[in-house]
């Protein structure tokens, strides 16, 4: 496979994951980190160094826009829910695995 051809299908998948994400309103990200190590935050912060890298100009709340789908204030008022104490604690115990995103940890 060609990098264009490779580079294509894994924004395609991004995408997809982005869009499938904007639905699963219910899904919480101390969920996602609790479980899969990353959440809709760690994708802004890999989205936005991703632009920087690509020597855009971008702001931290332009990348999280692009992922929730709307302003993080606005998905947070509709959607967030306050973490329990057991979420908490997991998040805490599975903090050596979360993602590392360059500039951010």
């Amino acid at each position: 496979m060609d990098k264009k051809t490779q580079t294509e299908l894994e924004a395609a998948a991004f995408r997809g994951l982005v869009a499938h994400l904007q639905e699963r309103t219910d899904v919480q990200n101390i969920d996602l980190m609790n479980l899969a190590g990353f959440c809709r935050n760690c994708m802004s912060k890999w989205y936005l160094q991703a632009a920087k890298d690509a020597g855009l100009d971008m702001e931290y709340s332009e990348a999280c826009e692009a992922v929730y789908g709307m302003p993080i204030s606005d998905w947070k008022e509709k959607y967030q829910t306050k973490a329990t104490d057991e979420q908490m604690r997991k998040f805490a115990e599975t903090k050596p695995v979360h993602a590392k995103i360059s500039g951010h940890n």
